[in-house]
């Protein structure tokens, strides 16, 4: 693709922040992922972003769906910032999926569909963050969970009432929309279009001036664009890691202790026998013995079982409970009493009467202390070493729970603190990238980033033999540095803004004159200032399988425009200006495709099912009446990306 793209992808946020949260589908704003800990507080509770049907939603509500979408961005993206999130436009679909759920609610209710408290109590016993080690309900538990997020156990049902108020209005209406197929033709024709035309950057860093800002200028520019600098939160840990190879336990049995382990398992040590046999199975007593004397007679037992229409089988080593278990207790008694190679007197058995024949005895003589002394003394050390480390690892948790500091848990039980360099929710050290963190922490690195600061806690690393107690040291919190930290960035930001300024002027003349008689290529050598032009002949088909990826804006705009358009569009963070133009747009017949129809049709049922909610949801808001505070909801945001 268009090599000067990547540049766009070197930024901070990159595409995925530009166009995959614009589609953000689900606003998840409590029982989705309740165990997250981003709170906020410098929001009134009084305050109100909208109005629905009369019910307000205050300002707080905003913030916490706002931070619980955030959480769950971050899941794919640890170092996302929320004024990036802010940026990418994210609160805004945040602020309509919270008033579309309001509106389906209000709506399911004004028409007499309810969601009662025994159906609200059933799901929240169902949520798995708010179960017990024990796999119960907790309320204790519960509670703590909705403080961390921020909410009331009030807020919380309300929320739950509307989504089960939506799955009762909408689920049945939406479960399986189907496409039309002349609908589906047009979408199919989409997949086979083809587009020719020329995409040309012009590069703000050609327009820029080559002095540098006054420090009034370069003061006021970052004021105005602090985000474009913003740190992500980092944490700085403390931790001790041990485990069974560092912890001092006397795991040394003693005489007697292996002596009552023995006399425990006396049987075990007892003189064995175990026995093989090969037999079959007949339908009565009387075929049974005379089979038997056949085969005492002479006749092998296969061959008897043959002639008679059976099979038999041979069946590995038993001992006598063990046979009794696969055949019955009677001819397991039989059978020890046979001689090998001997016919075992037919016995009765759930299928019928067993026909067998003795193949091998295994005798294995009984084990004197002396003799097995060794593997008793072996595993009862293991034993005692586990049990050891998990009394001490319990004593540590002990401690820690009970307040005790890292630094004296570490010393009484002779651990090595260490600390970490402040790292990102990634694991990754900040400013350091050839920093790689103990093994130890990765399993933690999400407590350790939802966790308060001066609050240790004890993770087991490989289960009863790796422990690790970590506490976090030090919280730094996103923002943007001291402009002395980064003048220099600053500084070159600056220039490619004065040059962005100039370069869109630039690509609105290259754009004009491409519209005209000139060429994108004439037109862009006519300014005389260092470009880039790449001509582009491309299947809509490949665009569409890169969905999810990272596709660059300027195509998305290309295969939006009309056939002989010239756009101009801008390139993020100042890099420069598009100027793209469309010059062929050709079609294959659908019918060259077999199946296209059909697999069309199949993939947009989803996108068909979110247009109906929509609409649905729309048409709900205006019967019930729906107005936004513009002016609380840009309060939010300002406060949300630390701009007050």
């Amino acid at each position: 693709m268009l090599t000067f793209f990547r540049r766009f992808f070197q930024s901070k946020i990159g595409l995925p922040i530009f166009l995959g949260f614009l589609v953000l589908m689900a606003l998840a704003f409590a029982a989705a992922d309740i165990t997250g800990t981003t709170t906020f507080g410098g929001v009134s509770g009084g305050d109100r972003v909208a109005v629905v049907g009369g019910e307000p939603i205050a300002s707080t509500e905003l913030v916490t769906a706002a931070n619980t979408a955030l959480d769950q961005v971050r899941q794919q993206n640890p170092t996302l910032t929320m004024p990036e999130f802010i940026a990418a436009g994210a609160l805004d679909e945040v602020m309509r999926q919270l008033i579309d759920r309001n509106a389906i609610g209000l709506y399911a209710q004004k028409y007499g569909l309810r969601a009662g408290d025994n159906l609200v109590n059933s799901e929240i016993l169902q949520i798995e963050a708010f179960k017990s080690l024990s796999g119960q309900f907790d309320e204790q538990t519960y509670l703590a969970a909705l403080r961390q997020r921020g909410l009331t156990d009030a807020v919380f049902r309300r929320d739950l009432v509307n989504g089960l108020l939506e799955d009762q209005l909408l689920r049945p209406a939406l479960a399986a929309p189907q496409m039309p197929e002349k609908v589906a033709r047009q979408y199919a024709a989409l997949v086979l279009e083809r587009r020719k035309g020329e995409i040309a950057l012009i590069p703000s860093a050609a327009f820029a001036p080559a002095g540098d800002p006054s420090d009034t200028q370069l003061a006021e520019w970052y004021g105005k664009n602090r985000s474009l600098f913003m740190r992500p939160e980092r944490r700085t840990l403390r931790f001790a890691v041990f485990g069974d190879d560092t912890l001092k336990v006397n795991a040394v049995p003693t005489e007697a202790e292996i002596a009552a382990r023995y006399k425990r398992d006396a049987a075990q040590y007892q003189a064995t026998e175990r026995r093989a046999v090969t037999a079959f199975v007949v339908p009565t007593k009387d075929a049974a013995s005379a089979l038997a004397a056949r085969i005492k007679a002479g006749t092998s037992l296969e061959a008897a079982a043959r002639e008679a229409g059976f099979t038999a089988s041979p069946a590995p080593l038993r001992d006598r409970e063990a046979l009794a278990n696969a055949t019955s207790f009677a001819f397991a008694e039989n059978a020890f009493k046979a001689a090998q190679g001997g016919v075992i007197e037919p016995a009765q058995g759930t299928l019928g009467w067993y026909v067998a024949r003795v193949d091998k005895i295994e005798r294995i003589p009984a084990r004197s202390l002396g003799e097995v002394r060794g593997t008793i003394a072996e595993a009862l050390g293991v034993e005692k070493r586990n049990a050891a480390i998990a009394d001490l690892v319990a004593e540590i948790e002990g401690e820690i729970d009970g307040g005790t500091a890292l630094a004296e848990v570490a010393k009484a039980y002779g651990l090595k603190v260490e600390t970490t360099p402040a790292l990102l929710a990634d694991g990754k050290a900040f400013g350091r990238p050839d920093v790689q963190i103990v093994p130890q922490l990765v399993p933690v690195l999400a407590t350790a980033f939802q966790m308060e600061e001066s609050e240790p806690q004890l993770a087991e690393v490989v289960a009863g033999k790796q422990f690790v107690v970590f506490e976090v040291a030090r919280v730094d919190e996103a923002s943007a540095p001291p402009l002395a930290e980064v003048r220099e960035q600053a500084v070159a930001g600056w220039k490619r803004a004065q040059g962005a300024i100039l370069a869109r002027a630039a690509a609105d003349r290259v754009a004009a004159k491409a519209r005209g008689s000139a060429g994108l290529a004439a037109a862009l050598a006519a300014e005389g200032k260092p470009s880039e032009l790449e001509s582009i002949d491309l299947e809509r088909r490949a665009l569409l399988a890169q969905r999810g990826r990272n596709i660059p804006p300027p195509l998305v705009l290309m295969f939006s425009m009309a056939e002989g358009s010239v756009k101009v569009l801008e390139g993020p963070r100042n890099i420069g200006w598009y100027v793209v133009s469309l010059d062929d747009i050709s079609t294959d017949p659908i019918d060259s495709e077999p199946g296209l129809l059909e697999q069309t049709r199949r993939q947009l049922a989803p996108t068909l099912t979110e247009e109906y909610r929509r609409q649905a949801a729309a048409a709900m808001r205006k019967e019930l009446g729906t107005t936004r505070d513009d002016a609380a909801i840009a309060a939010v945001r300002k406060r949300l990306a630390g701009e007050q």
